[in-house]
């Protein structure tokens, strides 16, 4: 039975986002076990389902942060904006905030070693980059200023992102000087973003 007031609300599942992704770092995320995250944020394993319905997105809980950062990219950006510009300052302004989705935050070397060593994150990790693409796919489908192909741009763009964003994990992890690979890093959405503006500028990339 679920202990009283537990159900919570965004404390609750912060809460629990924080002791799992520490255990999952301590000990591995496949030797963690719901009930072993219930039970070290004192609530019950029903709880943790209501936050998180899979084991996996206890750690890959930034999915819903990067959907509505899409959806906010393309829909709230300002007037004149092509959506390429307006992709491009979000991914930059995340990295300059080292926010954890720019791939460069204090945790991502842990972060991105725990992924690796677990094929059902991996799997997960997938279907989320997927889900992603598909987002951005409907946003771009619904937007009058860009023309061109929706889907192959988000497929670009969200394998291009998630490409940069992995092999500088495991350059870090290989123990590569740090300022060396985060110059890179940057450099590398750079080229991220001039093939999409030549591939699709003339169909809304670069307006668009």
């Amino acid at each position: 039975m679920p202990r009283t007031g537990e159900r919570g609300g965004p404390q609750t599942r912060a809460r629990i986002a924080e002791v799992a992704a520490r255990l999952f770092l301590e000990r591995g995320f496949d030797a963690v076990t719901v009930a072993d995250v219930a039970r070290e944020a004192g609530v019950s394993s029903v709880t943790v389902f209501n936050h998180f319905p899979r084991k996996e997105d206890l750690f890959l809980d930034r999915a819903a942060d990067a959907e509505q950062l899409l959806h906010a990219t393309v829909r709230d950006r300002p007037a004149g904006t092509g959506v390429l510009a307006s992709l491009r300052a979000a991914t930059l302004g995340l990295l300059d905030a080292r926010h954890p989705l720019s791939g460069v935050n204090d945790r991502s070397v842990p972060f991105f070693g725990t992924v690796a060593a677990s094929p059902a994150l991996i799997a997960r990790a997938r279907e989320i980059a997927y889900d992603l693409q598909r987002t951005l796919a409907g946003e771009l489908g619904r937007d009058p200023g860009f023309t061109g192909d929706a889907d192959l741009f988000a497929a670009f763009f969200v394998a291009g992102y998630g490409t940069v964003l992995v092999q500088t994990a495991q350059r870090l992890i290989a123990g590569e000087p740090h300022s060396a690979v985060l110059d890179e890093h940057r450099a590398r959405f750079e080229r991220l973003f001039d093939a999409l503006r030549a591939g699709f500028g003339g169909s809304g990339g670069d307006q668009a």
